[in-house]
């Protein structure tokens, strides 16, 4: 099983991407030396210098010979060889070195298939995940030279670092300074060709000025005899211009007096071409220090917000890990606006009970609307009245049983009672005295002095419950079955004359004469 990974970086190529997932725990040095150079884009740019199918491929090198590369530490650093990391397949990262040990920089290789012989002479610090492994083993079929070279390498165009597991790494210069500091040299080369390039251009002019042909010079002199039209001496018509050289000159003379007129025009011409230049190169030079002391503001600025966010943060955790021990201790820290803000949380009970009180009026009252709970002294009227109906109504006990009439069911009959009841009412308040009240017809209340009475029992029900229904328990029909198979027994014994088996063995048998 492979060990888990801590680190994560996306190279970018011109055969597309590269997933690696880096063991920076066992090889801290070397992964730290990656990621620096990454962070600092030293391999922006760097092309794939070697390939050899089926085994690796190759990169690293800035000179793109394989004979360059440096490391961040300023020299080479030695292996880190991890006992379980090993060549077992392809798509895994180590760094290439010069075939001697402790001689690790900047170059490093991706393997193509299972590479035992690698192991214990190579720091493996990655490897390839995903289907970016079909990128790496694109780079394996390419066209090569006589000397494992590609023909047309592809080329690394920046390293992105998704999970860096070592956030205290400080760059020597970033990535973009650096590619401020490689367009500045290329526009200053640029410069460089273009000022040879018209330098160039003026000698090449001065050299077709300073050449001379006879047959230009007798165009010239035949040229200078013509007759010209008038402009504005008319009398000069018929008088032809007489040459201001008559004969034809030697070369040297010509060239001479070409060479020497032509003297100041050439100085003036060099100085102005060299002001210019000089003038152009200070406008770019200026015009550099701007670019790169913006970028230098720029990352200032970015390393200052990301202090202050940290420190924003770390204030933040404190204030809450100084309420969690408050808390803790007992001591309520909460503040005046907190505790305005805080409201009293009812329980589900006591809103449930709300509503019901709400539906059967049990609120207090002074509030406007219909369906208001009455109150409470009536409600207590109503069954102290009630009560004094059951006491008026009720019969007084007889003194013997025997007075008592008993129906046939063991019940009193009702309309004694109800006579009883009727008798033992007083008459109402407002009737008349010495006045018959009178029959009520819709009289009901004989049920309030009802009493019910139940014969004794004489344990006839109970004995003819146990007749009709049995009860069976399986326990007593094991224990039944027991005494049954300990009685047939016995019996057998009995039958026998109590000898048994072995007895009659013993005896020889039988019966005897």
């Amino acid at each position: 099983m492979a060990l888990p990974t801590n680190g994560r970086v996306i190279i970018d190529t011109t055969v597309g991407e590269i997933d690696i997932e880096l063991w920076s725990k066992e090889t801290p040095k070397t992964c730290r030396n990656f990621l620096a150079l990454a962070m600092e884009g030293y391999y922006d740019g760097v092309i794939f210098h070697r390939v050899v199918p089926g085994f690796l491929v190759q990169t690293g090198d800035k000179t793109g010979t394989g004979m360059g590369g440096e490391s961040f530490y300023g020299e080479p650093f030695e292996d880190e060889i991890h006992p379980r990391l090993r060549f077992a397949h392809r798509g895994l990262v180590a760094m290439a070195n010069n075939g001697r040990k402790n001689s690790n920089d900047s170059q490093f290789i991706i393997t193509l298939d299972r590479a035992d012989e690698l192991h214990g002479k190579h720091t493996l610090f990655g490897r390839c995940i995903g289907d970016t492994l079909y990128n790496v083993m694109k780079m394996g079929e390419l066209e090569l030279d006589a000397n494992e070279r590609p023909v047309y390498p592809p080329k690394i165009k920046g390293i992105r670092i998704i999970d860096n597991p070592f956030p205290d790494i400080i760059p020597r210069i970033t990535a973009a300074e650096r590619r401020a500091q490689q367009r500045a040299r290329e526009e200053a080369l640029k410069e460089r060709e273009e000022y040879e390039w018209r330098k160039n251009a003026k000698k090449r002019e001065l050299d077709v000025k300073l050449l001379s042909f006879r047959v230009d010079e007798g165009d010239e002199e035949e040229a200078i005899a013509f007759k010209k039209k008038p402009i504005v001496r008319p009398d000069l018509i018929d008088q032809p211009v007489a040459p201001s050289v008559s004969g034809v000159l030697p070369d040297f003379v010509t060239q001479g007096s070409r060479t020497t007129s032509n003297n100041p025009e050439k100085k003036k011409d060099q100085e102005k071409s060299k002001g210019d230049v000089d003038q152009e190169k200070k406008s770019k030079q200026g015009r550099k220090e701007i670019d790169l002391s913006k970028i230098r503001e720029a990352h200032a600025a970015e390393k200052a917000n990301s202090t202050t966010a940290r420190q924003t943060e770390i204030s933040k955790m404190e204030a809450e890990i100084r309420k969690l021990t408050k808390r803790r201790d007992g001591v309520d820290d909460d503040s005046d606006d907190e505790r305005k803000k805080k409201k009293p949380k009812t329980s589900y009970l006591e809103a449930e009970l709300g509503k019901y009180a709400s539906s059967r009026g049990i609120k207090k009252k002074g509030g406007k609307g219909k369906g208001r709970a009455k109150d409470e002294s009536d409600v207590l009227n109503v069954l102290n009245a009630f009560r004094g109906k059951l006491q008026t109504a009720l019969p007084a006990e007889p003194e013997d049983d025997s007075e008592a009439k008993i129906g046939d069911d063991g019940t009193e009959s009702n309309s004694v009672k109800v006579e009883e009841a009727k008798e033992t009412q007083p008459p109402p308040a407002n009737f008349p005295v010495g006045e018959d009240p009178g029959i009520e017809i819709d009289d009901d209340r004989g049920f309030l002095g009802h009493s019910l009475h139940f014969p004794k029992d004489d344990g006839e029900e109970s004995r003819k419950a146990e007749r009709d229904y049995e009860v069976i328990d399986p326990r007593q029909r094991g224990a039944r079955a027991k005494e049954e198979e300990k009685a047939r027994k016995a019996k057998a014994k009995y039958r026998d004359g109590g000898r048994g088996s072995r007895g009659r063995g013993s005896s020889g048998g039988g019966y005897q004469r």
